[in-house]
């Protein structure tokens, strides 16, 4: 690594830096997500219907992008938390905390829209095989992180604390990348990323391309919101103390 690269990473960590550099870069990502998310879902609603699954296939476009974020999100936390037990990352924990919430919305999206889905396709609402249970235990895990980071007052015991439940909550992403192909499940395999190439024809594999770009844009602009959000909470929170430090002090010296 060398030194050019090495100050960049340390304007990043520090957090007036990370401030600046989201501020100006927030404009263009919202308005990048805007256009790419325009654009996928007009091409999701002008799409073709499947011969199978008529009209509902449509679900498909807003579902799967859902379900990728849940995994995605849980995948850059696992990656803050490892900023945060190895490198010490000062804005480790910021990411880890802020992308928690996200997360959770996703994986409970991703959970409604495909009860929807499989309610005309499987007949029923919700079926406890291996891809819907373990979607299911990352949005508890989801909730569990969000509830430790909040029950702890000492935030280097919080983020400690978080990272390693989010390690070692890890483990639960390739069980539902791969649940379809270790087990029997309603659930259909993959169709888009596999070794053979994508199943799924042109005309409806591009929408959900374009959907999915968009919706990764949408995650990326509320992340870097959350963080700078964080990051001027933690600053009221010191300042708050240093305030209550300073009040306590005075009385103290106008009595000596």
């Amino acid at each position: 690594m060398n030194e050019k690269t090495v100050r960049r990473w340390t304007d990043i960590a520090n957090p007036t830096r990370f401030l600046e550099l989201a501020g100006a870069v927030l404009p263009w990502l919202w308005g990048a997500t805007v256009l790419v998310l325009a654009a996928g879902l007009t091409m999701a609603f002008t799409a073709p219907e499947d011969y199978q699954q008529g009209i509902t296939v449509r679900i498909m476009y807003v579902h799967v992008p859902f379900a990728w974020l849940s995994m995605l999100c849980y995948t850059v936390m696992a990656g803050s938390a490892l900023g945060t037990l190895v490198w010490r990352h000062p804005l480790a924990d910021v990411s880890l905390k802020a992308a928690a919430p996200i997360g959770a919305v996703f994986t409970a999206l991703a959970l409604a829209t495909g009860s929807i889905w499989g309610k005309p396709m499987w007949g029923t609402w919700w079926v406890w095989d291996a891809r819907l249970t373990s979607v299911f235990v990352l949005f508890l895990m989801y909730l569990g992180i969000i509830a430790l980071t909040r029950a702890l007052d000492d935030p280097g015991r919080s983020a400690r604390a978080a990272a390693i439940l989010t390690l070692v909550g890890f483990i639960n992403i390739p069980i539902i990348k791969f649940s379809v192909d270790w087990w029997n499940t309603l659930h259909q395999p993959a169709s888009v990323f596999r070794l053979d190439g994508p199943t799924i024809h042109p005309s409806m594999l591009w929408p959900l391309l374009v959907c999915a770009v968009g919706f990764t844009l949408l995650f990326l602009a509320l992340h870097l919101m959350a963080m700078r959000t964080e990051i001027w909470r933690r600053r009221v929170i010191a300042m708050r103390r240093l305030s209550a430090r300073a009040a306590e002090i005075k009385p103290l010296e106008a009595a000596r």
